[in-house]
């Protein structure tokens, strides 16, 4: 029979897990309609009218920020905050931060230079543009996804066998 503090803990537990679930499906939802908006930027030579390009690049901008901040101030700030207790995601979290901090900085950049139209000086400088933020994109996305990984697992290896044999 479990005791009162027990299932007190057990209920926490369940709690955090299911905010870090909640944090990792906001950051998949916002990061995939960025993607779409990208893929639409960067097919958008010939297949879209030229005057449209202005409303996609606007909206991808304010979309990567919204991209970059979830994952900042939901995913990074949990694991921050103390709130995530497994050992093996914060030293996972901290292997990534400094890249994930350097991209982080190619994406304010990217915005910077291209939140606005009338910033864009010409359509080849923003197609190379484009060409090296998604690799950097990439990047990140598969840093992000190996720590989605492991905050979506169920059991810390941190607890192996001691919950019944200590």
């Amino acid at each position: 029979m479990l005791n009162q503090d027990t299932t007190h803990q057990v209920r926490r537990t369940r709690d955090r897990r299911a905010q870090s679930h909640n944090l990792i499906k906001d950051l998949i939802d916002t990061r995939t309609k960025m993607l779409v908006l990208y893929s639409k930027l960067a097919a958008n030579k010939s297949t879209e009218p030229e005057d449209s390009l202005p409303g996609i690049l606007q909206e991808f901008c304010q979309t990567l920020i919204d991209y970059t901040a979830s994952a900042h101030f939901h995913m990074y700030r949990h694991i921050e905050e103390k709130m995530e207790k497994r050992v093996q995601i914060k030293k996972l979290a901290e292997s990534f931060y400094p890249r994930i901090m350097s991209i982080t900085k190619t994406i304010i950049d990217f915005n910077d230079n291209y939140d606005s139209w009338s910033k864009v000086t010409s359509q080849e400088k923003l197609e190379a543009d484009l060409s090296v933020l998604g690799e950097q994109l990439a990047e990140r996305i598969e840093l992000e996804d190996k720590l989605i990984e492991a905050l979506s697992s169920t059991r810390s290896p941190d607890t192996k066998q001691t919950t019944l044999h200590s």
